[in-house]
């Protein structure tokens, strides 16, 4: 089905490309937060949550800049390399030896597995990966390092991804090793019989109650417990799927948190949590997840797309944007709808219309991808996080899956 409707000889050029671009430019870049990564940004955003007032005051020229001079990122903060990034190119090469055959790609995934090997987070004793830089948030700060469970799923699948290409043990050991990390260092906080939210960070303190996270844990532990043979980690993820499953509201939706504060509904996030499901989906069979998938996709197409069915940021937004698009939003929309392609229509539909329209329009000279549509303008700063690899995985993804038909 893919192949007769969808561009794949574009497709296959536009991740060509864009694989060229990535040996030219090297595989560290700025990011969306390198304007608050520094030590002013970062004093200026914990002053935003302290005292918005005064802290809109503080963090309006970074916004302003962000807005519409982007470049100016590079004078707040360095590059960096991104774990998040590293797992989705892995995971990308993977697809694209396996859509067409060339050893160089599975090389080149390869590389990337052995840089996520090389850059776990230290002070650890399993494998584990979060982000390089202080991330100043509502609720604190994470210091640089700190292990993400956000993060940590990712490289499980490319390690998980590539294993099943050649069997090398030494992939299945990090799988084993990270699986590990995820079932024993992030608290369970019981909110029911037989459900509880995950903690965001192994920090003793941590609330949790943001339902990608669990998401994020209850697909990671599942894929464990099928990869390894292991009940205890079935069970924990039972617990937190039980979470993520009564969080969804009567619409279909997801907010990002359940902490009375961060309720929002925003396009990627809601990606998260549906992939999430249809991972576990297709492991255990559950018809709780075929029935939250449907209802999510269902409320997904019907308010997270324009009227010309392309992604919107935000079904109800927290807060004035300054942009009209995201990359991220596209990257993840593609993902999700290749892994229910003629399942949904109104979301084959979809797959269409926002493959087109990243191939049109989103793609640089050079080969990179835009970060963002501004209100003004294009955001053309390249981003591996934000959303370089995520795109070019789900096009890979794309690519490998309309070959097989």
């Amino acid at each position: 089905m893919i192949a007769r409707t969808l561009p794949l000889k574009k497709v296959q050029s536009a991740v060509t490309r864009h694989a060229a671009w990535l040996e030219t430019y090297g595989e560290t870049s700025y990011d969306k937060e390198s304007y608050f990564a520094s030590p002013i940004g970062r004093r200026s955003k914990a002053l935003y949550y302290r005292r918005p007032w005064l802290g809109t005051v503080a963090v309006a020229p970074m916004v302003f800049s962000e807005a519409f001079v982007p470049a100016a990122r590079r004078l707040f903060w360095k590059r960096q390399r991104f774990p998040i990034a590293d797992a989705h190119y892995a995971m990308g090469f993977a697809f694209l030896f396996e859509a067409l055959g060339d050893k160089a790609h599975y090389r080149r995934a390869v590389h990337f597995l052995e840089v996520l090997e090389a850059t776990r987070c230290r002070g650890w004793g399993e494998h584990t990966w979060g982000y390089p830089f202080d991330w100043v948030t509502r609720t604190g700060t994470i210091r640089a390092g700190t292990p993400l469970i956000t993060t940590v799923g990712y490289p499980y699948e490319a390690f998980r991804h590539v294993y099943r290409i050649d069997k090398d043990e030494r992939w299945r050991r990090i799988m084993r090793s990270t699986a590990r990390h995820a079932l024993l260092d992030y608290r369970d906080i019981s909110i029911g019989p037989d459900v509880a939210t995950c903690a965001y960070t192994p920090d003793p303190d941590d609330l949790g109650r943001i339902v990608n996270a669990s998401a994020y844990r209850a697909a990671l532990l599942t894929k464990a417990a099928a990869d390894f043979a292991d009940e205890w980690s079935a069970s924990v993820a039972e617990r937190n799927l039980a979470f993520v499953l009564a969080c969804q509201n009567a619409d279909g939706s997801w907010p990002y948190a359940v902490d009375g504060v961060r309720d929002f509904i925003d396009h990627f996030h809601t990606c998260f949590v549906l992939k999430a499901l249809v991972a576990i989906e297709a492991i255990t069979g559950s018809a709780r997840c075929s029935e939250a998938i449907e209802r999510g996709v269902r409320y997904y197409v019907d308010n997270l797309f324009d009227a010309d069915r392309l992604p919107r940021p935000f079904a109800r937004a927290p807060r004035l944007t300054i942009y009209r698009r995201e990359l991220y939003d596209y990257a993840e929309c593609l993902n999700l709808a290749t892994l229910l392609r003629g399942r949904f229509p109104a979301l084959d539909a979809v797959l269409e219309t926002v493959a087109a329209d990243v191939l049109e329009r989103w793609q640089t000279p050079a080969g990179s991808f835009r970060t963002r549509q501004l209100l003004v303008g294009w955001d053309p700063v390249p981003m591996h996080r934000w959303a370089q690899a995520q795109l070019f995985r789900s096009l890979c993804f794309l690519l490998q899956r309309g070959t097989e038909t």
